[in-house]
């Protein structure tokens, strides 16, 4: 019953349409239609600007740490368990980034699960979280592509954690590259323009006309 508690709780948290809602209420419109069309920071950085892109991104960032930081509130019915604390952690993750992907509350039509990972990769190991962050801006300030710098960085996930992983625990390098490649599958489009030439770049210190 905990497991389903959990797993349901991280998914109605993913589900929540940062960018979508932040649309609506603040310019009238659906972020899905405008610019690359996902319900996203980057998207809405791209659309709304860097207030409300900042606004987004902030919300989605918390939104994993909150789902990975769910069996903290049930750490009573948990002491001495060890092992069964950090699969209650993944799966409240998994269902956060399912939950993005596809809310419930936005027709099943989120994001691609970026900052709701970076989120949970803080949540869980806040150490990975900051190379695999260092390596996204590198990336990201290097090329303008948001979307390489997610690939790239979401590729070195597994890695950076295999080496920080202070003991024994597979399940937890099984979880970072699962966690991986939803990022990578969720930015095939992106990953078919970044190979024609087609990818749009992005500047955050530019002023949005």
């Amino acid at each position: 019953m905990l497991l389903l508690t959990i797993i349901l709780l991280g998914y109605l948290i993913g589900s929540i349409p940062t960018a979508v809602w932040v649309g609506k209420s603040f310019r009238g419109i659906d972020i899905r239609e405008h610019g690359s069309k996902n319900a996203g920071a980057t998207n809405t950085f791209r659309v709304l600007g860097k207030r409300f892109g900042w606004l987004v991104l902030t919300v989605d960032v918390s939104k994993g740490i909150l789902a990975a930081c769910l069996p903290h509130f049930f750490s009573y019915m948990l002491e001495g368990y060890k092992d069964e604390f950090l699969i209650l952690q993944l799966c409240g993750s998994f269902s956060a980034v399912f939950g993005h992907v596809f809310p419930v509350f936005a027709q099943f039509r989120g994001g691609k699960g970026v900052a709701t990972s970076l989120g949970i990769v803080i949540g869980i190991n806040p150490y990975a979280a900051l190379v695999c962050l260092a390596i996204f801006l590198i990336v990201f300030l290097s090329s303008r592509y948001v979307s390489l710098g997610a690939i790239i960085s979401a590729l070195s996930f597994p890695f950076v954690s295999y080496f920080m992983i202070q003991e024994d625990a597979r399940i937890m390098i099984v979880f970072t590259v699962v966690l991986g490649v939803m990022v990578i599958l969720a930015h095939r489009k992106n990953i078919d323009r970044l190979w024609k030439g087609e990818e749009n770049k992005m500047n955050l210190f530019a002023k949005k006309a």
